[in-house]
């Protein structure tokens, strides 16, 4: 145990701005954010739960996705509102610790979610015959757990080496929440340990789930583009769209976040990148699927007419 940990007690959030006048409308908007993000990834699992006709592979996939949105979301909002609104900026060092592990786990499963969602959409679209076989709920739910097993494995580490750094050049936090680039920023002593896990995981918890995804939208693009019928095109490729606008959303700022070097970091702009994928994503994702997909639409429209009889 490092001899940080006994005289390190807390750290200090210094949050997204130091402006008092903008403090309560940032509140108020993210107040707002985060209750659309709980109620409608809430009201995408209620859905998928209730109507039988979502019980598919994509759906089951949707409905980790709805959860982990929410998991994560709630790692770091209340803390953030908190700080707005009481200016209580102090989290323990225990604290940070596990909100730093709990993000991360859950910003690494959803990379590796959102790379077997398009492995689904490659199956669905580019051998439709094998579909069945290849995606039985046996295998949804080993590929579901394996994106989880990532993610939180990914976190171990990160964390582990994280918090044996010593922190003394200060105990404030320019961030809104506890974060491997903030945090590291903060120690004295050499992270370039640290640095090469960011890099070298990163890869595979990152870029390698988002090579996966261009590759198989390479095919679906083809295989879709060689349907005759118009209207075959527009059904294959709207399965698609959801997801593929969720993936750009969420790669680009999650990758441009973590998978660089820490002397390229610029916390206030990297406050703002940040936001795109730890607050706006969870909110935007129940929308783009619901708007998008028409399946959902017409499951909502069963539920709400069989809550009218």
């Amino acid at each position: 145990m490092s001899t940080n940990q006994s005289l390190l007690t807390e750290f200090l959030l210094l949050g997204l701005t130091e402006v008092p006048s903008i403090k309560i409308l940032l509140f108020i908007a993210l107040l707002l954010m985060y209750v659309l993000t709980l109620m409608g990834n809430i009201a995408i699992i209620l859905i998928i739960q209730l109507d039988k006709n979502l019980n598919t592979p994509m759906y089951f996939f949707l409905e980790n996705l709805s959860f982990l949105d929410i998991c994560y979301t709630s790692t770091t909002m209340p803390k953030m509102l908190e700080t707005l609104i009481v200016n209580h900026r102090a989290i323990s060092f225990s604290a940070c610790a596990f909100q730093m592990y709990f993000f991360v786990a859950f910003v690494g499963t959803e990379c590796v979610l959102l790379g077997i969602m398009s492995y689904d959409r490659f199956l669905a679209i580019c051998r439709p015959l094998h579909y069945s076989t290849f995606m039985c709920k046996k295998v949804c739910i080993a590929l579901a757990s394996i994106s989880w097993l990532c993610g939180f494995t990914n976190s171990v580490v990160h964390t582990a080496f994280t918090f044996r750094l010593r922190f003394c050049h200060s105990n404030m936090i320019s961030y809104y929440f506890c974060d491997i680039p903030p945090l590291l920023m903060l120690s004295c002593d050499d992270t370039s340990v640290n640095e090469t896990l960011l890099l070298t995981i990163g890869v595979f918890i990152g870029w390698t789930p988002f090579l996966c995804i261009i590759v198989s939208y390479i095919y679906i693009i083809v295989t879709i583009l060689k349907i005759k019928s118009t209207q075959g095109r527009n059904k294959s490729f709207s399965t698609c769209i959801s997801h593929l606008s969720v993936v750009i959303l969420y790669y680009g700022s999650a990758i441009f976040s973590y998978v660089r070097p820490v002397s390229t970091y610029s916390m206030d702009k990297d406050k703002l990148i940040s936001v795109l994928y730890s607050i706006v994503t969870p909110m935007l994702n129940p929308v783009i699927y619901t708007l998008k997909n028409k399946e959902v639409k017409r499951a909502i429209s069963r539920q709400m007419y069989l809550r009218q009889k």
